[in-house]
């Protein structure tokens, strides 16, 4: 399955290429820096020519406090980590892609999704997916599961305003969102196909469908990290070719709430809860019919 052209891929600036060449490179060279100061500093303590041609005494200290910061160093870059991701209750959906980054911090990367069309979360998987192509980092298996709504039955929301804000049912706005959900699908497993057949990252996207309204917003990370929120089912939207408004929630204005593994209270039981909710749903969702029988 090939990845389609640039209708289907995001803006990508300048500045988050170098952002992300900075991600993979730094670590890198940090270490590299780190090391060599140190070999460097015990060599010259030891041996005197090297000694004598740095014309300094005191190197075994700087050489041992290297190898403290090389052994720290993924300690401090944990911390960092940590502290980059929003301590708060509750996110913005625009904020997304700070745990997208994170969770593919991981040899293992589980990515899970419950919602509308999933627009704002396939645009930060797509760059981190064509990232792993040119450095895999520490990664060596994605797993992306992504439930939309099945917009080939009747529905009130999405649809079209009536009056008196009665919803009507508009098969053809359904089929322009199930286009939309079809392209992020094919997009993301076309990357996917691409990262295991070069053999240093196994990957798997899959899409199904599941009935009735878009009202949650789920993502799960790395099955240690939960985010959920709901969506405003009467927010509006005009269509450049019509004057009609629909009923079309706005994913990237949801507030999501945000539980973590590592945090207090009753975390760790809201997180499990919602690891099987979606793990049943999954097994009840039927593949796209542009997918053809489940996998």
């Amino acid at each position: 399955m090939s990845v389609r052209g640039s209708a289907t891929t995001p803006d990508d600036s300048v500045g988050d290429r170098l952002r992300r060449y900075q991600e993979r490179l730094e670590p890198v060279v940090t270490r590299v820096l780190l090391l060599g100061i140190f070999v460097t500093g015990l060599t010259a303590q030891f041996v005197k020519p090297v000694g004598d041609a740095l014309e300094g005494k005191a190197y075994l200290g700087g050489a041992l406090l290297s190898l403290v910061g090389y052994v720290l160093y993924d300690t401090v870059k944990d911390l960092s980590s940590s502290l980059r991701l929003p301590s708060r209750d509750q996110v913005n959906s625009r904020e997304l892609g700070l745990f997208v980054s994170e969770a593919f911090r991981t040899q293992t990367v589980d990515v899970r999704f419950l919602g509308y069309t999933g627009e704002t979360l396939y645009n930060e998987l797509y760059h981190r997916l064509e990232g792993l192509l040119d450095d895999p980092g520490p990664t060596r298996h994605v797993t992306i599961r992504v439930l939309v709504p099945d917009f080939g039955q009747p529905m009130t929301v999405p649809s079209r305003v009536g009056e008196d804000g009665k919803p009507i049912d508009d098969p053809d706005f359904r089929k322009r969102l199930e286009g939309k959900c079809r392209e992020f699908d094919e997009t993301l497993s076309g990357l996917a196909e691409r990262l295991t057949a070069l053999g240093r990252v196994s990957a798997h996207c899959e899409y199904r469908l599941y009935q009735g309204v878009p009202r949650d917003k789920i993502c799960v990370f790395n099955r240690e990290l939960v985010l959920h929120g709901l969506y405003d089912v009467t927010a509006r939207t005009v269509l450049r070719s019509s004057a009609r408004e629909h009923y079309d929630p706005k994913g990237y204005r949801t507030d999501l709430n945000v539980w973590s593994s590592d945090g207090a209270g009753g975390a760790k039981t809201v997180i499990a809860t919602w690891n099987k909710h979606l793990d049943d749903l999954w097994v009840l969702a039927a593949p796209p019919p542009w997918r053809g029988p489940a996998r």
